[in-house]
């Protein structure tokens, strides 16, 4: 007798409910794979259970990447999951999208009209700063051949306070590094202070657009006037790579006149990260270079065995296609007068937020003389303070916000800061609901009598925040 489609229907039902019984009463051996598995709503169930135990994306006020897109961009993503971006040949569309992304990124790092400018999209900007960095010590290397000269001692030079992935390139690339020395009071490099540490070994000078610990901008211009005096005077080049993964996308339309970008001659690399204030979600770095000329052809793979013949200047070989499709998408929705929009707003609510925590009267800031819409603040007199900059964050931790503590670089026991980053989806509603929070844990820790439960402040903390 055949079965109906309503007992098979019933038959279903029934035995996912015996595997949604077994899901419920038996544990889970988190070392090995199932040896069965599971009806589709069980393992969304499951998945899902544990990932609701992470903090909420929207109260992550240590994380620069963007966390929020509109429903249309969501439906892109979607779309464009299944597409691997290094096949050029068969999804062909996808790559023009990254070609015009790109193009449109160095345009707005100002890329000079007699420059045939060129980039790709990375995994981030660890991979982009990475790029970069091998490609100027390539480029190095054939000046010091073509001239005779030994071409086994190259060097970076850059502050203390850049991302690690900085230090990575160094380590992995074979390149020494020349770490300049940052202070809690001005935490950003000026020409005067790379000169004593450039020689004819250079590979470049790393320049930051906002450094991940202060949100403070590197005086960048003043780097070029010293490498171009340098260049004069002994005939050294030395480019410059401008990591622009928090600032980027946020100086061309909230600081226009502030100069950092190709409108400088030694800046020949710049990386920006587009999950971050680019807007969209995590996964996506761009780096552009001034010119074609700028990455040494040996550098550039013909990859034929994916159907026709495409190049590629890349660590990662497959990569997916989401985070260029939903640049694209922002690039045509907000265009320049959106993305200044944003971007001015976002300062604006981060005086507004500095403002209002400076009337606690404990905090001194050390975000100074940038534009970015960060703020990293530590407390004026810890000694006077029987709570830490630790406490407050675990306290507000308990609200759910996620507000990250640290020391400051190099000297990690000298000065600890908490740091807010403002996003776009940040909204003043919001920003008076975290400082109601912030107001009733100060309270709750004044009214402590213990001590501090950190006494051995900073002791056992990562000495870099999220980025």
């Amino acid at each position: 007798m055949t079965a109906t489609p309503r007992r098979l229907a019933a038959s279903a039902a029934s035995a996912d409910f015996q595997a949604y019984d077994q899901y419920i009463l038996d544990e889970i051996d988190y070392d090995h794979m199932p040896a069965t598995g599971l009806p589709a709503g069980a393992a969304y169930q499951m998945v899902t259970g544990q990932l609701e135990l992470d903090g909420n994306p929207r109260l992550n006020l240590a994380s620069y990447v963007t966390t929020w897109m509109e429903a249309e961009a969501n439906q892109l993503a979607h779309d464009a999951i299944s597409k691997n971006l290094v096949d050029k040949d068969e999804y062909p569309r996808t790559e023009a999208i990254q070609r015009r992304v790109m193009a449109m990124v160095a345009d707005m790092c100002n890329s000079p009209e007699d420059c045939d400018s060129v980039g790709t999209s990375t995994v981030g900007s660890s991979e982009a700063i990475m790029l970069g960095l091998l490609a100027h010590k390539w480029s190095w290397r054939a000046r010091r051949k073509a001239d005779g000269k030994p071409f086994d001692q190259p060097n970076v030079v850059f502050s203390s306070v850049v991302h690690t992935c900085w230090e990575k390139a160094a380590r992995y690339f074979d390149l020494e590094p020349r770490i300049i020395p940052i202070e809690a009071d001005r935490t950003f490099l000026n020409g005067d202070d790379i000169a004593p540490y450039v020689d004819e070994n250079t590979v470049a000078v790393g320049a930051i657009l906002g450094n991940t610990f202060t949100g403070q901008v590197d005086d960048v211009a003043s780097i070029d006037a010293t490498l171009r005096k340098i260049e004069a005077d002994k005939g050294w080049f030395v480019p410059i790579h401008v990591d622009g993964a928090s600032g980027g996308f946020v100086a061309p339309f909230a600081a226009p006149d502030v100069k950092w970008d190709f409108r400088l001659h030694h800046v020949r690399s710049i990386n920006v990260s587009n999950h971050k204030y680019g807007l969209v979600y995590a996964g996506m770095g761009s780096v552009v270079f001034r010119d074609r000329s700028d990455v040494p052809d040996d550098l550039v793979f013909e990859i034929d065995y994916l159907g026709g013949s495409a190049p590629t200047y890349s660590l990662n070989f497959s990569q997916s296609s989401v985070g260029t499709v939903l640049q694209y998408y922002q690039f045509l929705r907000l265009g320049r007068e959106g993305y200044g929009e944003v971007m001015r707003a976002a300062v604006t609510n981060a005086q507004y937020l500095e403002k209002k925590i400076s009337e606690h009267g404990i905090f001194t800031f050390h975000n100074g003389g940038s534009f970015m819409p960060v703020l990293a603040f530590s407390l004026s007199d810890e000694q006077t303070h029987k709570h830490t900059v630790y406490d407050i964050s675990d306290a507000l931790r308990a609200k759910g916000w996620i507000v990250p503590a640290y020391p400051l670089p190099p000297n990690g026991e000298a000065t600890h800061v908490l740091r807010i980053v403002v996003k776009d989806d940040f909204s003043r509603d919001m920003i008076n609901l975290f400082l109601d929070d912030l107001t009733e844990c100060l309270t709750g820790l004044r009214d402590e009598l213990s001590p501090p439960s950190h006494p051995s402040i900073g002791k056992g903390r990562s000495p870099r925040p999220i980025c």
